[in-house]
């Protein structure tokens, strides 16, 4: 289960760099496209923020094998696979849906259950 988590925080870190070196075409590859200098820097802000918190928690709590670790990294994959959820039902889907919301569901999926068998730390009161 930590090679699993190890390889999907490798993952986010490569996205999360792509967005911080090159935003336009990391974010072209998102089908997000940018309109100003405002657009690429809420690319490279927003998206290496969201990949990179991502991955230090995959890898830190995969590491220490923790499951309290781990939550931030569930809570920003759930939100976003619940926003993606949301527009298909309010739009409809787009060609190749799929593929971002099968990565999202990976994560959680993989989280949850490491969450689940991990657990967290006993504290000493």
């Amino acid at each position: 289960m930590s090679a699993i988590i190890l390889a999907l925080a490798i993952l986010d870190l490569v996205l999360g760099t792509g967005f911080l070196v090159n935003p336009v075409t990391s974010g072209a590859d998102f089908g997000l496209a940018t309109t100003s200098t405002h657009g690429s820097s809420t690319l490279r802000g927003d998206m290496t923020a969201f990949f990179y918190i991502s991955a230090l928690s995959m890898g830190w709590g995969a590491w220490r094998r923790r499951g309290d670790v781990l939550l931030p990294a569930l809570g920003l994959f759930a939100i976003a696979f619940t926003g993606r959820a949301i527009n298909l039902v309010a739009e409809g889907p787009y060609d190749g849906w799929i593929v971002p919301m099968a990565v999202e569901g990976l994560h959680i999926a993989v989280l949850g259950f490491a969450i689940k068998t991990w657990g967290w730390p006993q504290r000493s009161v």
